[in-house]
């Protein structure tokens, strides 16, 4: 009797621009920006527990984060905030994981995460591990977005967020429209639309 072997789980996941991505071994040749920015709208920040009509996505925390970023360092170049605007590009295929639920998974989720990143940076011509000083900026930036969008919209008190994200150093000023949630097509829009700037495209 012939016994069947099994077939490995499927890792790939299809994009709607016809594009198989692996999710185990991720090749920038996969990866479209258009499919990155139309994930990214789709995708809500804190799990959907947010104020307003519509979700606060996780290509508008992008370009907070990156509007965070310039006020904070104004003087970086373009391929600097092109990192920091892709800092979460992985969650496009992925979805954004909350913290606690990520302590619970462990290393696994961040291997997959750090391949991903990885293989966006390589399409668009990015190393594929920022540089030091560079990946602090982003911690930086992405901790004060946290702690704006933990108060304003996911309401946490600011007690709360203090003991979560910390107290931030700074609070930049200018960030009310990047505080009230966009439709989805806005959000991909404008994502879609930094993305080209810094890019040169």
């Amino acid at each position: 009797m012939t016994r069947r072997v099994a077939k490995p789980p499927r890792a790939w996941q299809r994009m709607l621009s016809g594009r198989r991505l692996d999710l185990l071994d991720p090749s920038p040749f996969d990866i479209e920006v258009e499919d990155i920015a139309h994930g990214l709208a789709r995708v809500a920040r804190w799990n959907g527990q947010t104020a307003g009509e519509h979700v606060f996505s996780v290509a508008q925390h992008s370009l907070l984060v990156e509007a965070i970023a310039d006020a904070l360092v104004p003087a970086l170049a373009n391929p600097a905030r092109l990192t920091i605007l892709l800092h979460d590009a992985a969650e496009y295929v992925i979805g954004d994981i909350i913290t606690p639920l990520k302590s619970m998974i462990g290393g696994g989720y961040a291997a997959v995460e750090g391949r991903l990143r990885a293989a966006v940076h390589l399409r668009v011509g990015l190393p594929a591990e920022p540089p030091r000083d560079l990946a602090r900026i982003i911690k930086q930036a992405d901790k004060i977005a946290a702690y704006l969008e933990a108060t304003d919209l996911a309401g946490f008190t600011r007690a709360e967020a203090d003991e979560i994200c910390g107290v931030p150093e700074t609070r930049p000023t200018h960030l009310d429209a990047y505080l009230r949630p966009w439709p989805t097509h806005e959000a991909q829009a404008r994502f879609l639309e930094r993305f080209r700037l810094l890019a040169g495209a």
